[in-house]
C-alpha cells in the first residue's frame, strides 16, 4: 500500500483509525495560537528540526497540567465514533502524545465518557517521548489506516514517515492552509470516513 492511499480491501475489513485526543477528540479553545507558537519556534527558537520542549520542574508540571484541562468540551463526533465501531466498520484506538505525568488524565477521560470498550487501546506517551516520534511508532506498530491529528507540524511528519492516511483537524486560523484531508472538526472527519466504508 502506498502512503496516505486507503487499499479498497478497507471496504471489506475494519478500517483501523487512530485519533488524537486533544484538539480531535476534546476541543482546546487554547489550540488556535499553535500556528503562532509553530512560527515563533521557527522564526526565534531557529529549530529547523520538528522538537517539542519537556517540562521538567514541578511548577513547569503543574502548568502543563493546568494547559491540558482546557480540553474541556468533548469534539461533536464522539457518538459516531462509536457507531462505527458497533458496526464494525472500523477499529478505534486513542493515541496521545500527552506525557507521563498527564497520563492519569486520559484514563479518567475513556472511563466517564464510558469509552472502555470503544477503543480498542488507548496509549499515552509514558516514556515522554517526543510527540511526533511517539505518534509515528505508534501508527507504525497497530499498523493505521487512518490518523486523525490537530497539530499540523505533527500532520506533516506523520504523512511522510508512516503509510496511514492523515487526517488533519485545522483550526481558523490555518483555513487557507493546503492540504490533503482537512476538516474543520472531528464530525467532519468522520463522515470522510463513512463515506469510505460506505
Amino acid at each position: 500500500m502506498s502512503r496516505g492511499t486507503i487499499s479498497l480491501m478497507t471496504n471489506h475489513s475494519p478500517l483501523r483509525v487512530g485519533f488524537d485526543m486533544d484538539g480531535v477528540l476534546l476541543y482546546n479553545p487554547a489550540r488556535i495560537i499553535r500556528p503562532f507558537m509553530s512560527y515563533v519556534k521557527r522564526l526565534f527558537l531557529h529549530k529547523k528540526t520538528l522538537s517539542f520542549y519537556y517540562p521538567k520542574s514541578p511548577h513547569e508540571k503543574l502548568f502543563w497540567s493546568l494547559a491540558h484541562k482546557s480540553s474541556i468540551y468533548n469534539a461533536p463526533g464522539l457518538s459516531e465514533i462509536k457507531e462505527l465501531v458497533s458496526s464494525g466498520a472500523i477499529e478505534a484506538y486513542l493515541i496521545t502524545a500527552r506525557y507521563g505525568f498527564l497520563g492519569k488524565g486520559v484514563s479518567q477521560w475513556v472511563k466517564k465518557n464510558d469509552f472502555e470498550h470503544t477503543f480498542k487501546g488507548v496509549y499515552f506517551n509514558s516514556k515522554d517521548e517526543q510527540p511526533h516520534l511517539f505518534k509515528e511508532r505508534m501508527v507504525d506498530k497497530l499498523k493505521l489506516d487512518m490518523y486523525v491529528e490537530d497539530n499540523f507540524d505533527i500532520v506533516n511528519h506523520l504523512k511522510v514517515t508512516t503509510s496511514a492516511e492523515i487526517l488533519w483537524i485545522y483550526n481558523i486560523l490555518d483555513g487557507k492552509t493546503p492540504f490533503p484531508r482537512k476538516f474543520p472538526h472531528l464530525k467532519q472527519a468522520i463522515q470522510y470516513i463513512k463515506s469510505i466504508k460506505s
